[in-house]
């Protein structure tokens, strides 16, 4: 009989621990909306482990954002700087509140914003700095920093990928004046949907958790800090259920052992796959993501757009299922509408065009692993 192998997704969402207990305890406490014990759980161990004035849950990353643009004051008029080679929330958080987004190019080494070309992109209408913590991998932060400080803008970090990655010694999402988060079910830490917006400046606290409350005063009124709660600012519902809560409760838990997992299979692919870029026939992550971020994701590079859709091609008729990345926001038809660039978009589009990313999720085997690899291996002729 043929040897029919079963099909390696791309990512498997995942229990480590206590999940499915955690949710039936979140039923039995007898309420299911959020800001319960779960959600008060979570945001406990959120502040503790990221240092932040206040970690509140939303029900997503880009519900993270969007808040984070709202409480930046962005309107109509005003410009934020961010990368082009994002997941199309980064920009659309501040679209929405009327802004528009300037994209400046990445770094070839980490695939990061540029900082070197930040401050040249900054005009009289700049009012945020958003850098994307591509892979887990940190922008470097202390010139970010030195230039939101010197130009007195918002320093806001999409940390979606990059749960346990530290910039010189402090956690990615704590060094900005907010951070955003993300527990959807393609990152380390997981609840299916989810996210977080961490704080940072005290001052934001306040109206932060307003606009999360629908605009209301609600989370004042539960600290009997107002006899009653009412309508006092824009916001929108954008917390989380307990069940959600509960889930992500359990994950965080063991987000170290999971982030140690990650690392190991990541370190596989680049160790297994590095005679092969000897040779030239394809490129690997100029830093080694094992140790310069949190293992969130590989990737490598095809030599050109034909060869990657070939080699995609290839990986699926194996039953392996990899995939490229971002279409770059700058070449997108809503990015051609509501944005501009600040620079040219060289390195972006040359790696958009090339970048395959690998199969990656807790509990991948090395047996696994090893199928990803001699694929890759069997369409180079290795």
């Amino acid at each position: 009989m043929p040897d029919i192998k079963t099909e390696i997704p791309f990512g498997r969402p995942f229990i480590v621990g206590k999940e499915l207990y955690y949710i039936a305890k979140a039923v039995e406490n007898g309420s299911l909306a959020g800001d319960h014990r779960f959600t008060k759980q979570c945001h406990a161990e959120l502040e503790r482990r990221f240092g932040s004035a206040k970690a509140l849950l939303t029900h997503s990353c880009t519900a993270a954002l969007e808040m984070a643009a709202i409480l930046s004051g962005v309107g109509p008029g005003d410009e934020v700087i961010m990368p082009s080679f994002t997941f199309v929330s980064t920009a659309n958080a501040f679209v929405l509140r009327g802004a528009t987004p300037v994209f400046v190019d990445i770094r070839r080494d980490t695939l990061n914003l540029d900082e070197k070309l930040v401050a040249s992109a900054i005009t009289d209408r700049t009012r945020a700095i958003v850098p994307v913590h591509y892979a887990g991998v940190p922008c470097e932060m202390d010139e970010l920093a030195t230039i939101a400080e010197d130009n007195k803008l918002w320093l806001i970090e999409d940390a979606a990928q990059a749960l346990q990655s530290t910039w010189k010694g402090r956690m990615l999402g704590s060094i900005g004046h907010l951070g955003c988060i993300s527990f959807h079910e393609t990152k380390n830490v997981i609840s299916g949907e989810g996210g977080a917006l961490l704080i940072n400046d005290e001052r934001l606290i306040e109206r932060a958790e307003i606009i999360r409350e629908k605009g209301t005063n609600r989370s004042q009124f539960f600290r009997g800090m107002v006899d009653k709660y009412t309508w006092v600012d824009i916001g929108s519902s954008y917390l989380p259920s307990e069940l959600i809560a509960a889930f992500l409760a359990a994950q965080l838990e063991h987000v170290e052992t999971i982030t140690e997992q990650r690392r190991a299979a990541v370190d596989f692919y680049q160790t297994s796959l590095t005679p092969l870029a000897q040779t030239g026939k394809i490129g690997l992550p100029a830093v080694r993501l094992s140790e310069a971020g949190n293992g969130h994701m590989f990737y490598l590079f095809a030599r050109d757009l034909d060869e990657r859709m070939r080699l995609l091609e290839h990986l699926a008729s194996l039953e392996v299922h990899a995939v490229f990345h971002y279409v770059p926001l700058h070449s997108s038809p809503a990015g051609r509408r509501f944005a501009r660039t600040g620079s040219p978009m060289l390195v972006t589009d040359e790696i958009a065009d090339c970048l395959v990313r690998l199969p990656l999720y807790h509990g991948i085997t090395l047996e696994e692993q090893q199928r990803v690899v001699d694929a890759v291996l069997d369409f180079f002729g290795g």
